[in-house]
């Protein structure tokens, strides 16, 4: 039985991996870059329709307040082009019959996606899930065919919307070690998701968290109307420092400078009680991150994808902003930022108003960080009228 299924999931991978000579040249391959346009510089909707830490959990009243029609507008008035909206699939996901998505749980998502798309934004569905999840896509072959159910529903439910304008991410930052097993996972997910919804643009990723340099593992599906997308957090020290979720010790880590050098970090270093870990902090100094240290990582990426003629899209970057110094911060994200558009990627920072925000939110106003859009290009919105 193990056989067969491990032939069936390389069935999967050899019909849609992209071998040579494959690479997306066929006249349908530019519809994929021409709705790359639309992807050129946006912000993540976190903490909506996934990781709530609402106790009442995914209700009503959440979706209704915590991201509403003005701060969309906002958005906009900040001239970013599109949103990334994390959806978790969880509390919509029945058991066996993953395929019956309560009609209540989908009007809610319409009405966010409708408001996003009624400013003029482009919207990525980007499938969300908590770790657990994941953690079984990555062991359970039946639990994978009934994600695959979830997804060609979801995707034939969304299929006569603007299809210019509204994008499928098939997993959020996969937890797959195995890199053979995610490529076939993924393939199946994508024939899903055609199936469903056969005009609409589909953007995949690499295993293990959807890092840069997994993406280079992959070789193109076969599909031509796909997008490939990464995620850019280098070094995770500086963009994670005073972090909870992360490797225990960059808790301790705050105003660890950007660009490194091995005489700036020291302070820094000083707070990591452990000599081992002490030494992560000594060798990113060392490491000398700066903007040409970035350039060359998103270099090889696109590279890649000039290799194959893929458009690529980062569709996170950002740093944490508790125990960052504000400048050194927008530093990183001015250089990430700018190396992208160099190399014609787009990119969708995380996020807009949790922990790397752009905006923040505070005794019921929503206050833009100027420094944080004058380091992402975009524009200040214009100043409310005094009352």
């Amino acid at each position: 039985m193990r056989a067969r299924v491990f032939g069936a999931m390389l069935g999967a991978m050899s019909l849609f991996a992209g071998g040579a000579g494959l690479a997306q040249t066929s006249q349908d391959s530019g519809t994929a870059q021409r709705r790359a346009a639309h992807l050129r510089h946006g912000i993540n909707l976190s903490e909506w329709f996934a990781q709530v830490n609402d106790p009442k959990g995914y209700t009503n009243e959440h979706f209704e307040t915590w991201t509403t029609s003005q701060d969309i507008r906002l958005i906009k008035a900040m001239q970013f082009d599109h949103v990334r909206l994390s959806v978790n699939p969880q509390p919509m996901f029945r058991r066996k019959q993953a395929d019956r998505i309560p009609e209540d749980y989908l009007g809610f998502l319409d009405a966010a996606v409708k408001t996003i798309l009624d400013e003029g934004l482009a919207v990525i569905v980007d499938i969300h899930p908590d770790s657990d999840f994941k953690e079984k896509l990555a062991t359970d072959n039946e639990f994978v065919e009934q994600f695959a159910d979830f997804w060609r529903a979801l995707a034939r439910h969304y299929s006569s919307w603007n299809t210019d304008l509204v994008f499928f991410e098939v997993l959020n930052e996969p937890e797959f070690r195995d890199r053979y097993r995610w490529e076939g996972v993924q393939s199946k997910l994508a024939v899903a998701i055609r199936e469903g919804a056969p005009s609409q643009t589909i953007i995949v990723a690499g295993a293990n968290w959807s890092a840069d340099n997994e993406l280079l593992f992959i070789e193109p599906l076969r599909d031509p109307n796909i997008i490939y997308n990464f995620h850019f957090y280098d070094p995770h020290l500086f963009t994670h420092q005073g972090a909870t979720w992360s490797t225990n010790f960059v808790h301790y880590l705050k105003e660890l400078p950007y660009p490194s050098t091995p005489e700036n970090v020291q302070q820094a270093a000083a707070l990591v009680p452990d000599a081992v870990n002490r030494l992560q902090v000594i060798r990113y100094g060392m490491d000398r991150w700066n903007a040409a240290r970035v350039n060359d990582e998103i270099g090889q990426i696109a590279a890649w994808g000039k290799r194959w003629g893929v458009p690529l899209t980062c569709n996170e970057f950002g740093v944490y902003r508790k125990a960052a110094n504000p400048r050194d911060r927008a530093a990183w994200i001015f250089d990430v930022r700018t190396t992208l558009e160099k190399y014609g990627i787009g990119w969708t920072m995380w996020d807009y108003s949790g922990g790397f925000a752009v905006v923040v939110k505070q005794e019921g106003r929503t206050i833009p960080d100027e420094l944080t859009i004058q380091a992402l290009g975009r524009a200040m919105p214009p100043a409310p009228p005094q009352r």
